[in-house]
């Protein structure tokens, strides 16, 4: 049976968008439909490339005060970050589960006290099991569709099955997909959170 009140949104990601332009950019991205932005953030550390930070995201949101942002965290220390882009009003932050495996619950916590909405992020080699218990505390779950830290990768076909398994067991839950999502790959995407 089909849910009729599910809604795909599309939030592009700025990972490659030429940043002397994130304003212009972001800003075309939103005129032309988008749904939200969705802000990759990156140490170095969990990934190899470093991205922006809060200050960026700041300077962002004072030119597009009312668009949805998501941070993609793609940190060691995810905590370290919560004040920061709770302060630089951000909607929702979404961190990945694999380096705090130990404190995924108070990490849920602490986001969710700062006013933000929670997303849990897995990389491809993460089971879905890694994060099942943790699910009734997230308002998001993101499953990556190409491994976390660069972009212009291949689409993973592979994952959809965490999708499907999550949307089966957890209709009403915002279920994401990260990587790899372009017109040759969207309708598959869409077909499998049916």
């Amino acid at each position: 049976m089909e849910n009729s009140s599910l809604k795909c949104k599309i939030g592009p990601s700025i990972l490659n968008a030429d940043l002397s332009e994130l304003y212009v950019e972001s800003q075309r991205l939103l005129d032309n439909g988008a749904d939200y932005i969705h802000l990759d953030v990156m140490d170095g550390n969990f990934v190899p490339n470093l991205t922006f930070g809060h200050p960026v995201v700041k300077c962002l949101r004072k030119k597009i005060p009312n668009a949805f942002f998501e941070t993609h965290m793609m940190v060691a220390e995810p905590e370290r970050w919560i004040e920061p882009m709770a302060d630089s009003n951000v909607n929702l932050y979404t961190f990945h589960i694999e380096p705090v495996i130990q404190e995924i619950l108070p990490i849920c916590r602490k986001i969710r006290e700062a006013g933000m909405n929670v997303g849990l992020a897995l990389k491809p080699e993460t089971g879905i099991e890694a994060v099942r218990q943790y699910i009734e505390y997230a308002d998001v779950v993101l499953i990556m569709t190409v491994e976390p830290g660069f972009g212009g990768q291949k689409f993973m076909d592979d994952m959809m099955p965490k999708v499907q398994w999550l949307r089966h067991n957890y209709p009403l839950l915002d279920v994401e997909v990260d990587g790899g999502v372009g017109l040759n790959t969207i309708n598959a995407c869409a077909e499998k959170f049916t």
